[in-house]
C-alpha cells in the first residue's frame, strides 16, 4: 500500500480549498429590502399564511429601515394575528402602536380592533363576562375620542350588542338569586338593572322575575305594583300571562 506523499497531501489540500472557495462564491446572496419583504408578507397574507406572514413583517420593523415602513408592518402584524384569531396578542400589538403612535391616522382603527378583540372573545352568559365589559368600555372610549370615524356606525351596533348581553347576564344571576331562594339578592340585581339600562329590550322579563322576587320575600305591595307595571307597560308580552299565574298563586 502506498501513502500520499507530503507534496501530494498539499496538493490535495489546496484543491480543496480552492473547490470551497468556488462554491461559496457560486453560492446565491439573499440580499433581500424591507420592501421585499413587505410585499413577501403581503403574498403570504392574502394565502392565509399568517404566522410566515407575521415573521417577514418582524424583519422590517428589526431593519429599522424608515418609521414609515415600520408603522406599516406594526399594523400588519396585529391585523394577521386578529385574523389568525389570537385576539389576545392582536390587543396587545394594536395598544402598543397606540401608544408609540397617538396621533396616527390609524389610531381609531387601532382603538376599534382593540375593542373587536375583546368583543370576539364574548361567549355563553354563564361564563366570564370580562370580556363584554372590557368591549364596552372600548366602545364607549372610541366614541368619545373618535365620534366622526368611519367605524363609529359599527362600534356603536356592537356596543348595543354588547349592552344587551349585559342585561341578560343581570337577569341570569337574578334568576339564579331567585331559584336558590336569596329574594333580596335577586330583588338588588333586578332593580339595577332596570336602572342601569333603561332602553332595555328586556324590561318585560325583568320586571317578570323581580315582581315574583317580591312576592316570594313576603312583600306582596311592591310585587303587585312590579306586575301592574308589566301589565301596563307591556300588555303583548309573553310574560303578561306567566305573572297572572303567579299572581293567581299568591292571591
Amino acid at each position: 500500500m502506498s501513502y500520499p506523499t507530503s507534496r501530494n497531501l498539499a496538493s490535495i489540500l489546496y484543491l480543496g480549498l480552492a473547490l470551497a472557495i468556488s462554491g461559496c462564491a457560486s453560492a446565491p446572496q439573499t440580499n433581500k429590502t424591507p420592501e421585499t419583504y413587505l410585499k413577501s408578507g403581503d403574498a403570504f397574507y392574502a394565502n392565509r399564511n399568517y404566522e410566515d406572514a407575521i415573521a417577514e413583517w418582524k424583519r422590517v420593523k428589526e431593519s429599522y429601515a424608515s418609521p414609515e415602513l415600520t408603522i406599516t408592518a406594526e399594523l400588519k402584524i396585529a391585523d394577521a394575528q386578529y385574523d389568525n384569531g389570537n385576539y389576545i396578542e392582536a390587543a396587545a400589538s394594536y395598544e402598543e402602536f397606540r401608544k408609540l403612535h397617538p396621533n396616527n391616522e390609524k389610531a381609531d382603527y387601532a382603538l376599534y380592533r382593540i375593542g373587536l378583540c375583546n368583543y370576539n372573545q364574548i361567549s355563553g352568559i354563564d361564563t366570564d363576562q370580562t370580556p363584554v365589559k372590557n368591549a364596552v368600555n372600548l366602545f364607549e372610549s372610541f366614541l368619545k375620542l373618535y365620534p366622526k370615524s368611519t367605524y363609529a356606525g359599527e362600534v356603536r351596533d356592537k356596543l348595543d350588542v354588547c349592552r344587551m348581553k349585559q342585561v341578560q347576564y343581570e337577569i341570569y344571576v337574578g334568576r339564579f338569586y331567585l331559584r336558590n331562594g336569596d329574594y333580596q339578592a335577586a330583588i338588588k340585581r333586578l332593580e339595577e338593572a332596570l336602572v342601569t339600562f333603561p332602553k332595555s329590550p328586556y324590561h318585560d322579563e325583568t320586571l317578570f322575575y323581580l315582581g315574583e322576587a317580591y312576592l316570594r320575600a313576603g312583600n306582596r305591595d311592591k310585587g303587585r305594583a312590579t306586575f301592574n307595571r308589566l301589565y301596563s307597560e307591556y300588555r303583548t308580552s309573553k310574560y303578561v300571562d306567566k305573572a297572572r299565574s303567579v299572581m293567581d298563586s299568591y292571591y
